[in-house]
C-alpha cells in the first residue's frame, strides 16, 4: 500500500515492532538514508530473494527507495513472499521532509 510520508510516518511510530527497509543501492544508502533503516538493495535480485525469506512475516515492513518506484516494486514481491504487511513511501527519499543519518 502506497502512503504519503505523513501517514507512513504516523504508522510506522504507531506499529510496535515494525521494520523500516531501504531498497536502494549501497552507494545510495551511504549518501543517507532515514535513521534505523536496514539496506536490502533491489538491484541485486538473488540477496534480495535471499534476504527476504529471512524476514518475519508477521511483522511490519516501511519500505522506501529514491522515488517511491523501486519500493513499491520490492512491496509487490514481499506480499508474494507472504508478507502482507507492507507499506511504500511515496516519493521516496526525495521528497522525505526529516533528518537522515549519514554515514
Amino acid at each position: 500500500m502506497d502512503l504519503s510520508q505523513e501517514m507512513w510516518r504516523k504508522k510506522q511510530v504507531q506499529t510496535d515492532g515494525s521494520v523500516i527497509v531501504d531498497v536502494r543501492t549501497l552507494n545510495e544508502y551511504k549518501m543517507g538514508h532515514i535513521e534505523n533503516s536496514q539496506l536490502l538493495d533491489i538491484q541485486e535480485p538473488l540477496s534480495f530473494i535471499n534476504q527476504l525469506k529471512t524476514f518475519d512475516k508477521s511483522n511490519t515492513y516501511f519500505l522506501y527507495c529514491r522515488s517511491g518506484a523501486r519500493s513499491a516494486q520490492a512491496c509487490q514481491i514481499f506480499k508474494q513472499h507472504g508478507i502482507s504487511n507492507c507499506f511504500n513511501l511515496l516519493g521516496g527519499i526525495l521528497d522525505w521532509q526529516g533528518e537522515l543519518k549519514i554515514i
